[in-house]
């Protein structure tokens, strides 16, 4: 039998929880739905048909391993019309089902390193030796809100 010590901690303890996740409490018009991250890209002046080459080879190599790992689900390579000051003039973006944590990262990486045949620093010299074709301006991260 609870006493009334005990009672009162759980009924705090309730309200606590529910002031601090009212969205709980209540019905959304949504759910959470795929992650997109959208990597932002200068490339460089007389370089766009070798980067071009490098994202049909290599990069969508990258992205079809992840699909057949079930982590992407789809991809897609953009071009900015007329780019202003300051803009990137190509977005990769890239839907995961959900983020994915750090074991699970690492379990990825793991399988990517050894599908590629390199490791984490061959990686990163790849990537420093595209530097004369692009400038990499970030990346951003959105999740989906399906409406229901």
């Amino acid at each position: 039998m609870m006493n009334m010590k005990s009672i009162l901690t759980t009924a705090i303890i309730a309200a606590t929880v529910a002031m601090a996740n009212p969205a709980a409490a209540q019905e959304t018009n949504y759910k959470l739905g795929t992650v997109w991250t959208a990597s932002r890209i200068n490339v460089l002046p007389g370089q766009f048909e070798n980067y071009m080459d490098y994202l049909a080879s290599q990069w969508k190599r990258v992205q079809e391993f992840g699909k057949k790992e079930g982590v992407v689900l789809s991809y897609h390579v953009l071009t900015v019309n007329n780019p202003r000051k300051d803009e990137p003039n190509v977005i990769l973006l890239v839907e995961a089902k959900d983020y994915m944590t750090i074991a699970q990262q690492d379990a990825f990486s793991g399988k990517l390193n050894a599908f590629l045949a390199m490791d984490d620093r061959k990686q990163d010299a790849a990537s420093g030796a595209r530097g004369p074709m692009r400038e990499l301006w970030g990346s951003t991260e959105y999740q989906e809100l399906i409406l229901k």
